[in-house]
């Protein structure tokens, strides 16, 4: 069984990369953002900012997330939030969970069980993966890209085109992300023993065959 360990910031291909990845090794896939942005979710639609309100949402929520690369889904109270949680709003509002270090506490935790529980091995996505949640991953992995280029793709998942305008557009949205999440966890330099992949000037196969090549090198 292996564990691949994928961090990295916006619009370096880690979700695409993962499941490709997962699919592949015919292993699970799992998306810890999605966790935060699922809990952020429940948060904004009760109007919960308080950090002793965000915990107690934490902890009593249901929340499943499928570890399927291929037929995946997100569901809070038995509401399915899958598309939901990709809205600017949510993006917007991630902070206000993933800042509540008790609240990141809880959701780290059932990442572990999650990793722990899979008979087949996983590939984990995230912000603080190869650090916190699984430092000891048969392959850790930091993906890069510059700034542009990771502007420049989430203007296109976003707006559906690169244009100046999208790009103005996104452009806040990305450095503002990063600049919050960088408060509560490092994911922008690589920690000891864990590969930086640098997608900015490769296509999606030579990224993929790259942590590939990783996983087989490890075993």
């Amino acid at each position: 069984m292996s564990v691949v360990a994928i961090d990295g910031p916006s619009g370096v291909g880690k979700s695409s990369t993962a499941k490709e990845v997962a699919r592949r090794l015919g292993c699970q896939y799992l998306d810890t953002g999605a966790m935060y942005r699922a809990m952020a979710w429940l948060c904004l639609n009760r109007g919960v900012t308080d950090p002793v309100d965000v915990l107690e949402q934490v902890r009593g929520a249901d929340l499943e997330i499928s570890l399927s690369p291929d037929e995946f889904f997100v569901s809070v109270d038995d509401i399915d939030v899958t598309e939901d949680i990709r809205g600017e709003d949510v993006s917007a509002n991630v902070q206000t969970v993933s800042g509540v270090i008790d609240a990141r506490e809880e959701l780290i935790e059932m990442q572990r069980d999650y990793i722990k529980a899979a008979p087949e091995g996983i590939v984990v996505e995230g912000r603080d993966i190869t650090t916190v949640v699984a430092p000891d991953a048969d392959v850790r992995i930091l993906m890069t890209a510059r700034d542009e280029v990771r502007v420049a793709r989430r203007a296109k998942e976003v707006h559906g085109n690169a244009d100046a305008e999208a790009v103005a557009a996104t452009q806040d949205l990305v450095t503002g992300r990063d600049a919050k999440d960088s408060a509560t966890t490092s994911f922008l330099e690589a920690a000891d023993g864990v590969y930086t992949l640098d997608t900015s000037d490769i296509d999606f196969d030579q990224v993929v065959e790259t942590v590939l090549q990783l996983v087989k090198d490890s075993q």
